[in-house]
């Protein structure tokens, strides 16, 4: 950070770096002006008779003093103390003055110097203050004398320098905001393009757990009750008939009919979807907590409710978006140490908790404000994405006691969206019996208790 761009110090160091040659060029410009109203200010001073020692030395302490500040170790040069040095900077040019007039030619650095490290009010004080020196001065040394010229020349001077140096500030400024929003933009993108195959690898899992339930419904309601009413059938007829090579047939027919019915529910099972541990929406929060321990050496957990039902795809995408957004917040600002994740089963609502032990934030101030931080940005980008499903965001956080960020999204609004959206399907008769497609048939279940065919056929 230089004397140039002093008044930015809360910028962030990315858009400090695209302005870095232009902050360069202004500082050297800065000094040269400086050491060309220095040498005015000798060469007339000595014009006037004042001994050159004495010129030369004010003039050199006058330098000297300006170069201080680009001597300043880093760590030391903030606002205040740029300030501070003005000031001494100052007192040294109102001595150079009192040896002659000539020095009220350096005023203009000054004014330059008051618009941009002063703010206003204090600026515009300072300013008068220097212009009363400039107007003063020749009046007070030997021989002294004013005029029109030597009031009002200064004066607009001063005022066109001081302008000069709030337009450039103001320009510097936009300049500072319009990169940061730059790179907020870029590193959104940067997000959404990860987040692409994370999507991309949820919607395939998610898709591939319908097809599987559809599949594994359709062979129960249809192989599977139809190998049952076989079996039925067999051992009714059997028991219906006297003739021993019919029995030992039907006989055969049921037992081939039990063994097929017992590896179409070995199959329904296996293509049932598993708990939501095995789910797209889990696996891909695994895989970003990983990615983030990985990268920042972050302690993380993920901790999810086995009772959590298979979510529509538009929630789990919701939830995927926002905690990716979540965990780029606590990369870039938090400065914590571990991050907690827990996906909850709140009844008709599915909770995705974030919680991490960094820096935190005042939460009331936060909502109060019109922020144009990137991470202001993400919040509020993860509140909206949440309303659009009926869902929220709430946060709670306090300076140095870390950040909780809770997701929530109803359930059953997205499940009628999603049915909503979905093309109408017709279902197998057989749903009538309204049996569920990862249990075993009724009907399975006392084959060989002893129960009579018409007693079955009834369950």
């Amino acid at each position: 950070m230089s004397l140039i761009d002093t008044p930015l110090a809360r910028a962030t160091s990315a858009s400090a770096g695209g302005r870095g040659s232009t902050v360069r060029a202004m500082e050297i410009g800065q000094h040269v002006m400086t050491l060309l109203l220095v040498g005015i200010g000798i060469v007339r001073a000595i014009g006037q008779d004042t001994a050159p020692a004495a010129a030369i030395a004010a003039g050199l302490g006058i330098i000297a003093a300006h170069t201080v500040a680009s001597l300043l170790p880093k760590k030391r040069r903030t606002t205040t103390n740029y300030a501070l040095w003005l000031i001494g900077f100052t007192a040294v040019w109102i001595a150079a003055v009192a040896v002659s007039p000539e020095f009220v030619w350096v005023s203009f650095v000054l004014w330059i110097l008051a618009g941009h490290l002063l703010p206003l009010l204090a600026g515009l004080a300072f300013s008068v203050f220097v212009l009363a020196v400039v107007i003063v001065a020749p009046i007070l040394h030997p021989h002294g004398a004013t005029s029109y010229a030597s009031v009002f020349g200064p004066l607009i001077g001063g005022v066109f320098a001081f302008g000069i140096s709030r337009g450039y500030l103001k320009l510097l400024r936009d300049a500072a905001e319009r990169e940061r929003l730059v790179t907020s933009l870029t590193r959104a993108q940067e997000e959404m393009a990860a987040l692409q195959g994370e999507l991309a690898l949820a919607q395939r899992h998610s898709g591939a757990i319908a097809e599987r339930t559809r599949i594994s419904r359709d062979i129960h309601d249809t192989i599977a009750q139809a190998l049952s009413s076989i079996r039925l059938l067999t051992h009714a007829g059997a028991d219906n008939t006297a003739d021993p090579d019919a029995i030992r047939t039907l006989g055969q027919v049921e037992s081939l009919a039990s063994d097929s019915l017992s590896d179409v529910r070995r199959i329904v099972a296996a293509l049932a979807p598993h708990e939501l541990e095995d789910g797209a929406l889990t696996a891909a929060l695994n895989r970003m907590l990983a990615r983030l321990h990985d990268e920042t050496g972050l302690a993380v957990a993920l901790h999810v409710d086995d009772t959590i039902p298979l979510l529509p795809t538009d929630v789990e995408v919701a939830l995927l978006r926002t905690a990716q957004s979540a965990l780029a917040n606590v990369r870039l600002h938090a400065r914590a140490t571990r991050v907690v994740m827990s996906l909850i089963d709140a009844g008709d609502t599915v909770r995705l908790d974030i919680t991490d032990d960094g820096h935190g934030f005042d939460v009331i101030a936060w909502e109060n404000s019109v922020d144009t931080h990137s991470s202001s940005y993400g919040i509020r980008f993860m509140r909206a994405r949440l309303r659009e499903l009926g869902g929220g965001l709430d946060v709670e956080s306090a300076t140095g006691e870390g950040t909780a960020l809770s997701m929530h999204i109803p359930i059953a609004a997205a499940a009628t969206r999603e049915a909503a959206a979905a093309p109408p399907a017709g279902l197998p008769a057989a749903d009538a019996a309204d049996v569920s497609a990862t249990q075993p048939s009724a009907d399975d279940s006392h084959h060989g208790s002893g129960t009579t065919p018409a007693e079955e056929n009834k369950k």
